[in-house]
């Protein structure tokens, strides 16, 4: 069956998801929300914003915002603002790093086994080992062991865009690494949030959102591209799912391992995923995530006091532990075990350095972690030590790895420099020889 949708300008090779020239396809506002820095920075500005605003004598209002409830009732649908943004936007992150995800798998470094080894292996040695560190502090009979998971995810949007900052002459193995163990990591925390944090299921529903999600796929595998097909057939299946007492955001996960990476007409050039992230990423990290932030991360701390308080509670600290040091281990650990005792090869431009720097940096959990608090806590003062605990945690790992990976950078710069010195000496010629 010939595409549904006409080609997108000549010699892309890429299909047209709306009208030409459409905002999200052509818009400057568009390519730089695309950036990995600006994402980031969106992302710690919306946070910071929400803290301080929760943090004065107006924090009042800032609650009554959050927790301002719009929708239909009768669809179950009246949901508070900072929900919306919990079940309704992160669905569009989910989305955007599902459609990575699958891409990776199909045809990326996920495809060959022996390349995908060593960040698999680290990914899930960077959630078991946060995990048991925060069991530890939570063990016995006050313990709230329901939080276990909160420490183990990876903030993609964040740490790479921490990365993007420092890394001027890092080596691109290392981000690549990085990338690929993010992506990981997402799917992992997709599998638990599905798993151990859905109450109340309801099948009836969840058979019946299977329903758009086949249509959706039929539609995307046989090169349909019209979004006013394909957005409504997403909006259905995400109200299916979020009846179904399954969480929302795993709604954009199925809809887009649906869509086919690979083209199918021969022509070269992204395929849909590929044009499908490119389209929506701008959505994701310049509304999607920020929102998000932004309603998670307003607790009021109240002082050195409340800080102090929040920071002696088991619970924030098994989250910080697992965050800065069960990261670190956990990955770093897993990496060398499986290069010394397996074929699994370490890329040859990196150093183990680089690769504790790199462990640090995956310890930035923020949304996920606010979301997976979320889930395990409710509201009340634990969920507000647990977003303490996120913050805290994520910013340690922050500036730890900017600490080592800004060392190591400059490793690299001075190596760079030296060989760009001996190549020019070498290329200048010799004028006495000559004459």
């Amino acid at each position: 069956m010939p595409d549904a949708h006409p080609a997108g300008p000549p010699g892309t090779g890429r299909p047209r998801l709306f009208a030409r020239g459409s905002f999200l396809e052509t818009s400057r506002t568009a390519h730089i929300l695309r950036a990995e820095t600006t994402g980031g920075l969106l992302l710690i500005t919306a946070a910071a914003i929400a803290m301080t605003w929760a943090n004065t004598p107006w924090s009042e209002a800032y609650a009554d915002l959050r927790d301002l409830r719009v929708g239909p009732e009768a669809w179950h649908l009246d949901l508070t603002l900072g929900s919306w943004a919990g079940d309704g936007l992160l669905a569009i992150f989910f989305f955007v790093a599902g459609l990575e995800l699958k891409r990776e798998f199909v045809a990326g470094d996920l495809r060959d086994p022996r390349r995908a080894a060593l960040p698999v292996a680290a990914a899930v040695g960077g959630m078991v080992v946060p995990a048991l560190a925060y069991a530890l502090w939570n063990l016995g009979a006050d313990g709230a062991l329901e939080g276990w998971a909160i420490p183990t995810a990876t903030d993609i949007a964040f740490a790479v865009a921490v990365l993007a900052v420092i890394s001027t002459h890092l080596p691109s193995g290392l981000r690549t690494f990085l990338l690929t163990l993010a992506v990981v990591d997402d799917l992992l925390a997709i599998t638990i949030i599905a798993a151990f944090y859905t109450s109340d299921l309801r099948l009836a529903y969840l058979a019946a959102a299977l329903v758009p999600i086949a249509m959706f796929g039929f539609l995307v595998q046989r090169r349909v591209h019209r979004g006013w097909m394909l957005v409504p057939l997403a909006l259905v299946a995400w109200v299916l799912v979020h009846e179904s007492g399954v969480h929302a955001t795993v709604a954009g996960v199925l809809l887009a391992f649906t869509v086919p990476v690979v083209r199918s007409d021969g022509n070269t050039g992204p395929g849909l995923a590929e044009h499908l992230e490119h389209l929506v990423r701008p959505v994701s990290a310049g509304i999607a995530v920020p929102v998000f932030a932004f309603f998670a991360a307003g607790v009021t701390i109240g002082g050195l006091d409340g800080l102090r308080g929040a920071l002696t509670d088991p619970v924030a600290l098994g989250i910080v532990t697992g965050l800065v040091v069960g990261k670190t281990v956990g990955i770093a650990g897993s990496t060398w075990l499986l290069h010394t005792f397996t074929k699994a090869d370490l890329d040859d431009e990196l150093s183990w350095i680089d690769v504790i720097g790199m462990s640090m940096l995956a310890g930035i959990g923020f949304t996920v972690s606010l979301l997976i608090g979320e889930l395990a806590f409710g509201s009340g003062s634990e969920h507000d030590h647990v977003k303490v605990a996120v913050l805290v945690g994520s910013l340690l790992a922050a500036v730890l790895a900017a600490v080592v990976l800004r060392l190591r950078n400059r490793v690299y710069r001075h190596l760079c420099e030296v060989e760009e010195a001996d190549a020019d000496r070498d290329g200048v010629p010799d004028v006495f020889e000559e004459r």
